[in-house]
């Protein structure tokens, strides 16, 4: 399995299958958990991954976790630093191997749950970057 995690070498693409990525995005009360979300929601309208339930890899519902320990590659997608979607990842037992952080891409996080398209359509292209050279 080939794959690219930020930081590693540019020449690694990831031969996975729309199905062998799960996506596990935070869902959380900001504008920030909800812009995590909906990102994931179109990777997967767009086959890029697969979104997964989080509250059930947190609750450790033993179907889900054991299709994310199958995935080939999992995308913790959170709303800022505090990590909450990899951190519930890594408290099953599971690995991360893709992070992205909407407040790390610039977005400042609010409770006015203000999103635009634009915030999105960045958020899309900055995670697809982990699955293509």
């Amino acid at each position: 399995m080939e794959h690219k995690q930020k930081g590693m070498d540019s020449t690694r693409t990831c031969t996975c299958e729309a199905d062998e990525v799960i996506l596990l995005p935070c869902a959380g009360g900001s504008n920030c958990g909800q812009i995590a979300n909906q990102v994931a929601v179109q990777l997967d309208q767009e086959g890029v991954g697969r979104l997964y339930c989080l509250a059930g890899v947190g609750a450790h519902i033993s179907g889900m976790i054991e299709s994310v320990r199958s995935a080939k590659r999992v995308m913790a997608i959170d709303g800022c630093s505090l990590a909450c979607a990899k951190k519930t990842v890594e408290h099953a037992g599971l690995m991360v191997t893709d992070w992205l952080c909407v407040t790390d891409e610039g977005i400042e996080k609010n409770h006015e749950f203000t999103i635009s398209e634009a915030q999105i359509s960045m958020l899309i292209q900055r995670a697809k970057e982990y699955f293509s050279s």
